[in-house]
């Protein structure tokens, strides 16, 4: 590869903000939390989060694998009443 290639797409992921990171969830997609552990999934954008799956609060959505939130709710969750809490071990 040319390394006049290299540096556009440096320059590329540099203006538009893109990361070269893992996303948690993959487009039109947004992640949940499982109320009580530390456990996440995906849900489509067009859906509620299923049972026992809670939204993330506000300012505290991780985006990509290892971000400053992924690494938070690792030890962290939301109980029954929707407070954050410490989560359980992992098993």
């Amino acid at each position: 590869m040319p390394a006049w290639v290299a540096a556009a797409a440096a320059v590329f992921v540099a203006v538009t903000g893109c990361s070269t990171q893992d996303a948690i969830c993959g487009g039109g997609e947004y992640p949940v939390l499982n109320g009580g552990s530390a456990g996440r999934a995906c849900v489509d954008e067009q859906h509620e989060p299923p049972q026992g799956y809670v939204r993330y609060p506000q300012g505290k959505v991780p985006e990509h694998v290892g971000d400053k939130w992924d690494k938070y709710w690792e030890t962290h969750t939301i109980d029954r009443s929707g407070t954050i809490t410490g989560a359980p071990p992992r098993s």
